[in-house]
């Protein structure tokens, strides 16, 4: 039988009773309610094979492979492998996969026309100590906002890119750093939910459209400041056979980044977009 344990106040859950290599679709669609309701969800105790996974990821929806080419898995490229070759040739720790997410609060797939539905990661190997992920609701976020800067904010859309400001591409090749700018509502009502959330990642947003550069770049620090608030957060300690998927339309994560780097953090990743009619149709 299917238990549903809520990990925080606002965000997160923990599935338990279930091996989801069997889940028939009443299992499943118990799964993605639990889903919908905590933003990130957590289902411990997993042995999948590569196949395993991605069988199960395609339930949420398509599977597509990361702009960064440099980490896909080499026979699957819908799969990013996290944690791997963080050595160089000559030694020295590459900070970039190391550290990678840990730049700060962010959403994935920001920098897309079609942002990435979700994220979904299987824990292969963990480290002693550290290494955890952080996650925040947006829809925290939105309630937190003064009604002046709802109001402000309404109807108004970012252009966001891959390296945002910064121009961090460092993880993408060299071919792969000319992003075109995409635009997404600030105030983002959620497609299924229904509910409204503060859809803002301070690493790719370039600037927020109609109102002039300076009052842009101010606006983008407040909104930082309310991104996180203390009773919509979850702090994953990650455990060898976590499945962990979070909801990139409603909820930030970053990485702690301070496991000891000698030891081995190392996970799956896919990321996931909607399911659209034609895909529908193909797999019926």
């Amino acid at each position: 039988m299917i238990e549903v344990r809520r990990l925080g106040p606002q965000i997160g859950a923990e599935i338990h009773g279930v091996d989801v290599r069997k889940l028939d679709d009443a299992g499943f669609a118990a799964i993605y309610r639990a889903w919908l309701d905590s933003n990130v969800l957590v289902v411990p105790g997993q042995q999948l094979e590569i196949q395993d996974f991605l069988r199960y990821s395609r339930r949420f929806g398509v599977v597509h492979p990361h702009p960064s080419k440099m980490t896909r898995h080499p026979d699957y490229p819908e799969i990013t492998l996290l944690g791997v070759n963080k050595f160089g040739p000559d030694g020295q720790l590459d900070q970039a996969i190391y550290r990678r997410g840990a730049e700060g609060w962010h959403t994935d797939g920001a920098y897309d026309q079609e942002p990435f539905k979700a994220t979904q990661l299987y824990a292969l190997a963990v480290p002693s100590s550290g290494g955890d992920t952080f996650f925040a609701s947006m829809y925290a976020a939105y309630e937190a906002l003064p009604p002046r800067l709802k109001q402000r904010l309404e109807g108004r859309k970012g252009a966001f890119t891959y390296g945002g400001r910064r121009k961090a591409t460092a993880l993408l090749n060299e071919e792969d750093r000319d992003w075109t700018p995409v635009f997404h509502p600030i105030i983002r009502t959620h497609p299924e939910t229904g509910r409204k959330g503060l859809y803002f990642d301070p690493g790719k947003i370039l600037r927020i459209e109609g109102v002039e550069a300076g009052e842009s770049d101010e606006l983008i620090d407040e909104l930082t400041g309310y991104m996180i608030q203390p009773a919509g957060e979850y702090r994953h300690k990650w455990r060898k056979g976590d499945i962990v998927i979070w909801d990139n339309r409603c909820s930030y994560h970053k990485a702690a980044g301070d496991y000891p780097p000698e030891e081995d953090r190392i996970h799956w990743r896919v990321s996931i977009k909607e399911r659209s009619a034609a895909d529908t149709r193909a797999s019926a």
